[in-house]
């Protein structure tokens, strides 16, 4: 049977195209909020690092009541990286809003959540938001996205999709793209309209499957998920259906349902319904929960395999532990493994050194967060270079392809073409836009977009609209280009001083800026040359009772280059490593003498 109270929907799109400004507008309206309870923009965007970037990071779960329905909405992240946080919660749901912005159209995210949200049989509401911008084509945007769906092979019934135009940020939807008032309402319409409610078996056997993890240091572990059939009652006792085939059997302490923004305690819960389960022993993300008496376990979540991978290992600079709470490798080991936990596109191996671990995941952004993550909680790691993860096919190398999409303006086409042309990207599709910016389409392997962005945006003047997502494992290509310049090389510790810095940026780009710490090893600057440089940044100026021309020479020093955490990962060489502390990132040679290189060398 069909239950009729409740829908379960998924808000999936790629980065920027509004879905948790949309998911504002839903709140405000739904009329079950104070205003002091919505004081803030992106209400979901719960997480430091998330308000910070602008981007969705994890999945959220919250419920709405809309005429005598509960609609469980879960947003979910729309940047590549975090492709896996949708892969899992699709799961949960039985129809999406598929949000396109209106002048930018499908891009390649979007292209892989419609794909995922196919897969699992979601039914699909297309809106087409942001109509408000000067930019907006709707009707255009709405074509191309139906082409989408009919390159990915929906069904008659899937391409016979209701579709509407909204501005989440205005907080109106409308039917028709050329009004510009009304309420977010018609939205909600189409979800208790069109969105099946969950097809349930009510008298069957107690299934659900773990889909997300989070936890609370008062109750453990909280499990949230599906129910798939039958009912679940507090303190009903369960089996655990474990990945390795074996089971474990404990008590249900809790029940809690989603309402509005938070969750309410409930006695029980019938299948279709969206609940957090509390009390379950050691759970996992994927593992099944049953009756206790021995149900059968749910086909587990498969979640596309990592495509980068990060040497992190323990921070052994001679400024260790001077700013961090957790310096062992067991403290890393432990958070880590703690980490596989909730992020299931993640992948962590033991190496042979007892303080290093492989880490591997779907991008830079992706294991930057974590690094980030890390960071704020007071761990000090070190991580070397990014490297894509190979795969031997019919006895070939294989390495990971990216799909490249760059928007930019037409007279900036020459450049960028050159870029990703030295990268070893081959053009898919070129194609010139009414509005002054020339759409591209590029296959490039994945190393080639290590350190690429940044010169895409210098070469663009900043006006590049970049987005990349996996395409395919295939034959592995040539050398890809290395950093072209060398560094400059600290050859003591101490303060790094102006009067050396100043001597020294007639060569070089500064990395450190005055009065800032440095040890033998570190990297302080780019020389303008391709060689690495050995030099002393802490000399001072030699004061005698002599006077000469120069003496009253005024010292006028160039900021020094802010790198962000991801820029460092992306901006160092194999032999180097970006030591992260919680109140620094440096950046540093992994052999810190210059004897040590030299015989590294030999």
């Amino acid at each position: 049977m069909r239950r009729q109270d409740v829908r379960n929907l998924a808000i999936i799109a790629h980065v920027d195209h509004g879905k948790t400004t949309l998911v504002d507008a839903l709140l405000r309206q739904s009329g079950q909020f104070r205003d002091a309870q919505l004081t803030q923009d992106c209400i979901l965007d719960s997480n430091d690092l998330e308000r910070e970037r602008g981007i969705t990071i994890l999945s959220k779960n919250i419920a709405l009541t809309y005429k005598d329905v509960r609609i469980n909405i879960i947003d979910t992240p729309g940047h590549a990286d975090f492709g896996g946080e949708v892969e899992r919660v699709l799961r949960m749901a039985d129809g999406c809003l598929v949000l396109v912005d209106s002048f930018e159209g499908p891009r390649p995210q979007t292209r892989f959540v419609v794909q995922k949200a196919l897969e699992v049989g979601l039914r699909p509401i297309v809106v087409v938001n942001k109509i408000d911008r000067p930019d907006a084509r709707p009707s255009e945007v709405l074509d191309e996205t139906f082409e989408l769906f009919m390159e990915l092979g929906a069904d008659d019934e899937t391409l016979d999709f209701p579709y509407i135009f909204a501005s989440g940020r205005s907080g109106y939807a409308v039917h028709d793209p050329a009004e510009r008032e009304g309420t977010i309402a018609p939205i909600l319409d189409l979800v208790v309209e069109r969105v099946p409610g969950p097809d349930v078996d009510p008298d069957g056997p107690f299934q659900m499957m773990v889909t997300t993890l989070s936890y609370s240091e008062f109750v453990g572990r909280i499990v949230t998920g599906r129910v798939a059939s039958g009912r679940v009652k507090k303190g009903q006792k369960i089996a655990l259906h474990r990945a390795d085939g074996t089971t474990t059997t404990g008590k249900i302490d809790s029940i809690e349902m989603f309402d509005k923004l938070g969750r309410i305690a409930v006695e029980d819960a019938q299948a279709g319904d969206v609940v957090a389960l509390i009390g379950l022993p050691q759970p996992d993300i994927g593992d099944t929960v049953t009756d206790a008496e021995g149900g059968t376990p749910l086909n587990r979540i498969s979640v596309d395999e990592p495509t980068l991978s990060m040497l992190f290992t323990v921070n052994s600079s001679p400024f260790a532990g001077k700013s961090g709470k957790y310096v062992t490798s067991r403290n890393i080991r432990e958070r880590l493994m703690r980490e596989l936990e909730s992020n299931v596109a993640l992948r962590v191996e033991e190496t042979g050194d007892k303080d290093s671990f492989k880490v591997s995941g779907r991008g830079v952004l992706h294991l930057a967060v974590l690094i980030e993550t890390m960071r704020r909680e007071g761990y000090e790691l070190s991580v070397g270079k990014p490297e894509v993860i190979r795969r031997e096919i019919d006895g070939k190398w294989h390495e990971p392809f990216e799909e490249l999409v760059i928007d930019v303006p037409a007279e900036s086409v020459g450049g960028i073409m050159e870029l990703v042309g030295n990268r070893r990207g081959q053009v898919n599709e070129m194609t010139a836009g009414s509005t002054g910016m020339t759409h591209l389409e590029f296959s490039i392997p994945a190393r080639g977009l290590i350190g690429l962005r940044t010169k895409l945006l210098n070469a663009s003047r900043g006006e590049a609209i970049i987005h990349h997502r996996f395409d395919a494992y295939k034959p592995q290509e040539g050398d890809v280009p290395h950093r072209k310049n060398g560094v400059l090389i600290s050859q003591v510790q101490g303060q790094a001083v102006a009067y050396a810095l100043w001597k020294l940026q007639e060569r070089a780009e500064m990395l450190v800026p005055p009065g800032a710490p440095v040890y033998e090893g570190m990297l302080i600057g780019e020389n303008s040359r391709d060689n690495d440089l050995v030099v002393n940044p802490i000399r001072e100026k030699k004061l005698t009772n002599v006077r000469s021309s120069g003496a009253d020479d005024a010292i006028m020093l160039k900021p020094p280059r802010q790198l962000t955490l991801e820029s460092a990962l992306e901006y160092i060489e194999s032999d180097e490593w970006v030591e992260v502390t919680p109140d620094a990132i440096r950046l540093r040679k992994i052999l810190l003498t210059e004897n040590e290189r030299k015989r590294a060398k030999k």
